[in-house]
């Protein structure tokens, strides 16, 4: 019924559910809010089952916007790195490569863009090499994983990008 009345707004819904599970058990104004710096909250998950959570201490944030949030899990020291969502309007994201695209050529990690070895309007072979990254002190080549002609190249020598990164779009 949702569906058929609300579309978007249901398909939005199913995927936030599938990604986090069912997060009505959180008190609302923790879920919209956050908690602050020394705050507790019981939440419970199944009849017998509570979790309670208590903000230690928030990082401020670094240079792509992110926050380390320091908090205790049942009594348990954990953390987390969240987006600042005051900062991270500010930072410059890269469009991110959708999964199973096959025109999309994404970044398998994090790293550095050494030399980008193709152009917009190339015509490339299997197993022709894309760009060379280097992460971690190593260098790794991509590989095109099929023929084709590339449509666009989105990075440049000495770019740095994040995981599933959009690096090139096929035609």
């Amino acid at each position: 019924m949702s569906y058929l009345m609300y579309p978007d707004v249901f398909i939005q819904y199913a995927e936030h559910r599938k990604k986090y599970d069912d997060v009505s058990i959180i008190p609302t104004d923790v879920f919209f809010y956050g908690l602050p710096p020394n705050e507790e909250v019981a939440i419970d998950i199944e009849e017998g089952k509570t979790l309670i959570v208590k903000v230690v201490a928030i990082s401020p944030p670094n240079e792509e916007g992110n926050c380390v949030v320091f908090f205790e899990l049942n009594g348990q020291p954990r953390e987390v790195v969240i987006a600042n969502r005051k900062v991270a309007a500010s930072v410059i994201k890269r469009p991110q490569a959708e999964e199973g695209n096959v025109k999309h050529v994404g970044a398998p990690m994090p790293g550095m863009i050494v030399n980008v070895k193709v152009a917009a309007g190339d015509k490339v072979a299997k197993n022709d090499p894309l760009l060379i990254m280097e992460a971690m002190k190593m260098e790794a080549t991509i590989y095109a994983e099929h023929e084709g002609v590339i449509g666009q190249v989105l990075v440049k020598a000495k770019e740095c990008v994040e995981a599933r990164d959009l690096l090139m779009v096929y035609r």
